[in-house]
C-alpha cells in the first residue's frame, strides 16, 4: 500500500488495517499440533484497552488460538475495555490469582519492579529492531523478578515510537523551556524537569481538550495517540517523529495457574504467544505507517528532529541511562551492557 492511499485512511479504517493485518499473519502461521486435553480450564484475561486497537486484536486472536489448539482444554476468554478491571488493579489481581492473565503497560510496573522501568528510558533506542534488542535483554531478567511475584511472562508488544508533538516549531530543547508538557508516569515527569518544561499530568482521554484549553503545548507520545485524539482539531500542529522510546505492553499469567495446566497445553500457549508477538510488533508498525500518513493528511507538519535536538535528547538518554543504573545496580547492569555492546548502527531519521 503507498503513501498516498495510507493518507486517506480514517481512524476507524486505521483500526480495520491493522486488524486485516493481523488476521492475514494469523492465517498464514504454520499450523500447529492440536493439544488434546482430558483437563480443561477457563481462563480471564483482562486488559484495559479497547478491542479493535490492534493491541486487543492481537490479544483476541492469541486467545482464539490457544482455545482452539487445545480444542478447548484451555478457554481463555478476553475482557477488553476494562471491563474486568482498572489498569491499576490487573497485575494485582493476577498476582493474587483473581485474575489468570492480564495485559498491561509495561513501565506502569516500574514502582515494584525496577527492570520493567527501561521501557521508560527515552532516546536509547531508534527502530523496531532496536526496541526488540532491550526487550530480548530485558525478558529473562525480568521473569526472574516476576517468577517471585507469582507472575509467568507471556509475550511483550510496543506501541509506535514516542515522538514530540507541539503548537509551535521546536529546533533545540531551549524551544521547550517554559512550555506545558504532557507527563503520565514519573520519567516523563523528569523528562520534562530536564527540558525546562512544566510537568502537567493529563489521562490520555483528556488529550485532545487539554490542547484545546491551552492547558498543554507539547507532549511526547505515539503518532497513533495522535490520530485518536484528533489532535489536529486544536493548536498542536508539529509532529517531530524522534523515536524516542518504545513503550510495551505486557501480558502475564498468574504462576500458579499456569503451573496446574498439562506441559503439553503450556506448550501450546507459549508457541500461540511466540506468534502474537510476531504479529503485535507486525501491527505495531504498520500503525505507526498509517497514523503518521493520517497525521499528515489532516495538517500535521510530521518531521525529523534538527541535528541540535537530535544530539540534545540523545545526551538526555544518556543521563536518564545513568540515573537508571544507579537505581536498579546489577539487574540494569546485566540488561544495558549487552544491549549497548550490539548497538544497533540504525540512528533516527
Amino acid at each position: 500500500m503507498n503513501f498516498a492511499i495510507l493518507a486517506a485512511y480514517s481512524t476507524l479504517k486505521i483500526c480495520q488495517f491493522v486488524k486485516r493485518l493481523l488476521l492475514a499473519a494469523a492465517a498464514s502461521a504454520v499450523l500447529q499440533p492440536v493439544a488434546a486435553q482430558a483437563q480443561q480450564s477457563s481462563w480471564t484475561l483482562a486488559s484495559s484497552y479497547p478491542k479493535e486497537l490492534f493491541h486487543g486484536v492481537n490479544l483476541r486472536q492469541f486467545a482464539q488460538n490457544v482455545n482452539d489448539r487445545t480444542k478447548g482444554g484451555l478457554v481463555i476468554e478476553v475482557h477488553t475495555d476494562g471491563i474486568a478491571a482498572s489498569p491499576s488493579e490487573i497485575v494485582g489481581k493476577v498476582r493474587s490469582g483473581d485474575l489468570a492473565a492480564g495485559e498491561v503497560l509495561l513501565s506502569s510496573m516500574a514502582s515494584d519492579t525496577r527492570i520493567a522501568g527501561a521501557d521508560a528510558i527515552p532516546f536509547i533506542v531508534h527502530s523496531y529492531d532496536d526496541a526488540l534488542r532491550l526487550w530480548n535483554a530485558q525478558r529473562p531478567i525480568l521473569q526472574e523478578t516476576l517468577d517471585k511475584q507469582g507472575l509467568v511472562i507471556l509475550y511483550a508488544v510496543p506501541w509506535p515510537a514516542q515522538g514530540l508533538f507541539t503548537t509551535r516549531p521546536v529546533r533545540s530543547v531551549a524551544d521547550l523551556r517554559g512550555s506545558k508538557m504532557r507527563t503520565y508516569n514519573p520519567s516523563t515527569v523528569r523528562l520534562a524537569q530536564l527540558m525546562g518544561a512544566t510537568p502537567v499530568d493529563v489521562p490520555t482521554q483528556a488529550i485532545g481538550s487539554a490542547f484545546k484549553d491551552q492547558r498543554l503545548d507539547t507532549m511526547f507520545t505515539s503518532p497513533a495517540t495522535g490520530v485518536d485524539s484528533k489532535l489536529w482539531e486544536g493548536p498542536a500542529k508539529y509532529f517531530y517523529n524522534a523515536r524516542g522510546w518504545y513503550p510495551k505492553n505486557i501480558v502475564i499469567a498468574n504462576k500458579a495457574k499456569w503451573a496446574a495446566l498439562p506441559e503439553s497445553t503450556r506448550q501450546t500457549v507459549m508457541t500461540a504467544a511466540g506468534e502474537a508477538q510476531k504479529r503485535g510488533w507486525m501491527a505495531s508498525e504498520a500503525a505507526s505507517t498509517v497514523s503518521l500518513a493520517e497525521l499528515t493528511s489532516k495538517g500535521i507538519k510530521v518531521d525529523t528532529p534538527e541535528p541540535e535536538l537530535r544530539n540534545e535528547l540523545r545526551r538526555i538518554g544518556e543521563k536518564f541511562s545513568v540515573e537508571y543504573l544507579r537505581e536498579t545496580g546489577a539487574e540494569g547492569n546485566r540488561m544495558l551492557i549487552p544491549y549497548f555492546a550490539n548497538e544497533s548502527t540504525t540512528t533516527p531519521k
